[in-house]
């Protein structure tokens, strides 16, 4: 992997791991776009750039990490079983899901849901709940379920978040805080899991590329985050769902042959 590689990756991650595109999803394009081989060393390379999207989070939200927050730390907890179990358990059968094809599939699903969400599942603002701190444990149980589709490759962990909270009646912004904060356990577990698996391919030789690949994905995700709500505040989800459609319909096309 060049620094190029590692700058382009870099970008890619920290752009589309909070938006509710799939970051795993442009990432496997991107890797098939410049010929890098999905080995252990790319494995650990995302380990990396994965890493730093955790710490993305939590510069954006320090004042949610502190022990007078620990009711909300709670629910998300109960958000992030869920996916932990069914994960665990069907892991391989998971594994075996990874193509472009199926990739492509479930970008087109997940953007055609957003259009429905938008059209017909989502409260005025008057009635929707606006801070994370006020969702019930039972809202949280839901949105964790709703997580458990992430675990297809394209649906995206941020988009299956954001459609649960959506219909349990959280507003945009909310459901959008709520997807940041469960990344955090989700991505923590992920990368230690990965980190255990990995840690030898962590060569010497790639060390520069891999702290390049960190910093770039940390930039762009906190930027992404802070840039993500302001969005909210004006637009709805119909953009992302278009482009989802779009995507999906492109790698098919692309792929088919």
């Amino acid at each position: 992997m060049t620094i190029f590689d590692s700058i382009l990756l870099g970008i890619i991650e920290g752009f589309t791991e909070f938006l509710p595109i799939s970051s795993t999803g442009h990432l496997i394009v991107a890797s098939d776009f410049l010929g890098i081989d999905q080995n252990s060393v790319t494995k650990a390379y995302e380990v990396i750039i994965q890493f730093a999207a955790i710490f993305a989070v939590i510069f954006n939200y320090k004042d949610k990490f502190v022990i007078e927050k620990i009711d909300l730390w709670k629910k998300v907890l109960l958000a992030f079983l869920p996916i932990a179990l069914v994960g665990f358990v069907f892991s391989k059968q998971i594994k075996e899901l990874f193509s472009v094809e199926v990739v492509a599939v479930m970008f087109i699903i997940g953007g055609i849901i957003f259009l429905l969400v938008e059209k017909f599942g989502i409260k005025d603002d008057a009635d929707a709940i606006d801070d994370v701190e006020k969702i019930s444990y039972r809202q949280a149980a839901w949105i964790g379920f709703a997580q458990i589709f992430a675990l297809i490759p394209g649906t995206s962990r941020a988009g299956s978040t954001i459609i649960g909270a959506l219909l349990v009646g959280l507003s945009r912004k909310a459901s959008a805080e709520f997807s940041f904060l469960l990344a955090f356990p989700v991505m923590a577990a992920v990368t230690a899991h990965d980190l255990l698996k990995h840690y030898h391919e962590f060569e010497s030789s790639q060390v520069v590329t891999l702290i390049i690949g960190f910093v770039v994905s940390f930039i762009v995700a906190y930027l992404t985050i802070k840039l993500f709500l302001k969005f909210l505040e004006r637009f709805t989800f119909v953009g992302f769902g278009i482009y989802r459609i779009l995507f999906g319909v492109a790698l098919l096309a692309i792929y088919a042959n």
